[in-house]
C-alpha cells in the first residue's frame, strides 16, 4: 500500500434489513453502484449486519459497467479477502476485500458481483436496502467472472455490498450524508441518479480547485433520529454509517421529519423540536470529537402531504420550525445546509414549491432532488 495515500469511501449505502421478501440459493447478484471521486485501487465492502447466520460468499469480482448487466470487458477483477477468493461473513459484521488495481474514473459506473453459493432464505434478515436503479439477480449458477451475466430477474435494491473505497491523496477527504428517504431519493426516477448526494458528488468532482472529498450516500427510508425504524435510528447507526466510513472529514445529516411524522402513532414516539434537537446535538458532539465537521440540514415543509395522510398537524409544523430555526442560528453545528429555504413555496411555507413536489407533498420530484444538491454551498467544505 502506498502510505502517501488514504482510503476513502467513494460510494456507500446503508446497511438495513430487506423487505423484498426474496431469498438466494446459488445466485449471482451484480449491482451497479456509481462512484464519487475516482482512483486506480480499490476494495468493496460486503456487510451482513442483519443477517441472523453466517452469509457466505463463493465468488466475487467488481469491474467497470457496460450495458444492463455487462461489463466492460478487460476491467472485471477477482477480488479477494485475506488472499482467498471466497470469504464467509459473520452474522452482524463486515468483511473488506483487498485492493485491486482498476482505473475507475470519477462518476464511473462500476459492477459488483458477489456469487451466494448457499440458500439464503428470507428469513435470514438479507441486509439490503432500496437502489433506485436496476440490479440484477441471475438464474441459479456463479456466473460472477460473466463479462454479460445472464439475468434471472432484476431488482432495485442493493443486496449486503454497502461500500466502495479508494486510495486517495492525503488532501482527499470524504462526506457522508446521513438521511432518511429524502436523501435515498424515494419516489425519484429509476436509473436516473438525482438523489441530492448525487448531485453534490457531481458539483464536487466539477469544480476547479478545492480539495477532494468522496460522497458517502447513508440515506434509509424511513430513518428517525431517536426511533428505530426500517433498521436503526440515526443515533443507534450514527458510529457504523458515519465515524466509521474511511475517510470521512464531513457529514450532513437532514434527519427528523419521521420522529416528526410518526408513522406507527405510538404515543411514547410523539417528539419535540428539544428532543430531536438534543439528539442532532450528540452528532455532533461524536462527530466533533473525531475532527469531523457536522452540517445540519433544515428539513423540508411537508403541509400537504399525501403520502401519509395526517402526517401533519400545526403542532408538529411548530416542531418542525424550531428544529430548522435551531439548526439555523444555535452555531452548535459546523455549518448549515438549508433545505427549507431551497424547496418551500414562499406563499405557503408549509409546503414544497409544486415544481419541486413529486406529487405527494413529501418527497421531491427529480428537480427537487437536484435543486437540494445545488443548495449545499460549497465553501462549506474548504
Amino acid at each position: 500500500m502506498d502510505h502517501n495515500r488514504h482510503w476513502v469511501g467513494t460510494w456507500a449505502t446503508s446497511p438495513a434489513p430487506s423487505e423484498a421478501g426474496v431469498g438466494f440459493n446459488n445466485h449471482t447478484l451484480r449491482m451497479n453502484p456509481r462512484v464519487s471521486i475516482g482512483g486506480d485501487t480499490l476494495r468493496v465492502r460486503v456487510s451482513n449486519a442483519y443477517g441472523h447466520g453466517k452469509l457466505a460468499i463463493g465468488a466475487a469480482y467488481v469491474g467497470i459497467r457496460d450495458k444492463g448487466p455487462a461489463i466492460v470487458p478487460g476491467s472485471e477483477r477477482q477480488l479477494t479477502f485475506g488472499g482467498c477468493c471466497s470469504t464467509t461473513v459473520a452474522a452482524g459484521a463486515l468483511v473488506i476485500s483487498d485492493s485491486v488495481a482498476l482505473d475507475a474514473k470519477p462518476l464511473a459506473d462500476l459492477a459488483v458481483t458477489l456469487y451466494l453459493p448457499g440458500e439464503i432464505p428470507p428469513g435470514f434478515q438479507i441486509t439490503g436496502r432500496y437502489a433506485r436503479q436496476t440490479n440484477y439477480i441471475s438464474p441459479p449458477g456463479n456466473f460472477a467472472a460473466a463479462v454479460n451475466m445472464p439475468i434471472g430477474k432484476i431488482t432495485d435494491e442493493w443486496f449486503f455490498v454497502s461500500g466502495i473505497d479508494v486510495l486517495a491523496s492525503p488532501e482527499t477527504g470524504g462526506v457522508v450524508t446521513l438521511g432518511d428517504s429524502l436523501t435515498d431519493a424515494n419516489i425519484s426516477t429509476h436509473d436516473a441518479y438525482c438523489r441530492w448526494p448525487d448531485q453534490l458528488a457531481r458539483r464536487l468532482s466539477a469544480r476547479q480547485g478545492g480539495r477532494p472529498l468522496g460522497v458517502m450516500n447513508q440515506g434509509l427510508g424511513g430513518n428517525r433520529i431517536l426511533h428505530d425504524l426500517r433498521g436503526d435510528s440515526g443515533l443507534r447507526r450514527f458510529d457504523r454509517d458515519v465515524l466509521a466510513q474511511p475517510g470521512v472529514t464531513h457529514a450532513i445529516v437532514m434527519l427528523g421529519t419521521n420522529d416528526l411524522r410518526n408513522r406507527n402513532a405510538r404515543p411514547d414516539e410523539e417528539v419535540t423540536a428539544e428532543q430531536m434537537i438534543a439528539g442532532l446535538q450528540q452528532m455532533a458532539l461524536r462527530a466533533q470529537a473525531r475532527g469531523i465537521k457536522l452540517f445540519g440540514a433544515t428539513l423540508t415543509p411537508f403541509g400537504n402531504e399525501t403520502f401519509l395522510p395526517g402526517a401533519w398537524n400545526p403542532v408538529r409544523e411548530g416542531h418542525r420550525v424550531a428544529f430548522n430555526n435551531w439548526i439555523c442560528e444555535s452555531g452548535a453545528l459546523d455549518g448549515v445546509v438549508d433545505f427549507d429555504k431551497a424547496l418551500r413555496d414562499p406563499e405557503r411555507p408549509t409546503q414544497m414549491l409544486p415544481i419541486y413536489d413529486c406529487g405527494d407533498g413529501l418527497h421531491p420530484s427529480d428537480r427537487g432532488y437536484c435543486k437540494m444538491g445545488d443548495a449545499i454551498d460549497l465553501a462549506l467544505f474548504d
